[in-house]
């Protein structure tokens, strides 16, 4: 197993990418923040925009544009165009997160392969 990449242990052993583990987690942390199931505050992170979207769902955020790169790594920045991509398909209406989590876990894998980005 030493010799095979890394993509393929992967898929041998069955597992998740880091990658795809964190973009999930960031996912739930800003679906946590919007819906405050977390002592933390929304607006310390983003710019919520709820319900004036003209397409996708209705919990868009917003951050002014960055101009370095270190803040450009940042948590919220690094989120804010994978949140605000996700299909209406997901459940964001009835603020369970355990039903929002399974909603999220096949559109994960497709924003890693380009679709929403």
């Amino acid at each position: 197993m030493e010799k095979l990449t890394y993509r393929h242990r992967l898929r041998l052993l069955e597992l998740d990418s880091l990658e795809l583990l964190r973009v999930l987690a960031d996912l739930l942390f800003t679906y946590k923040l919007v819906f405050g199931l977390i002592d933390a505050s929304l607006h310390d992170f983003f710019v919520p925009r709820f319900n004036e979207a003209t397409r996708g769902h209705d919990y868009k955020l917003y951050l002014p544009a960055c101009k370095t790169n270190i803040r450009s790594n940042s948590f919220n920045y690094r989120v804010i165009q994978k949140w605000n991509s996700l299909p209406n398909s997901i459940d964001f209406t009835t603020l369970n997160f355990k039903r929002f989590h399974k909603s999220l876990a096949p559109e994960v894998h497709s924003i890693l392969q380009g679709v929403f980005i």
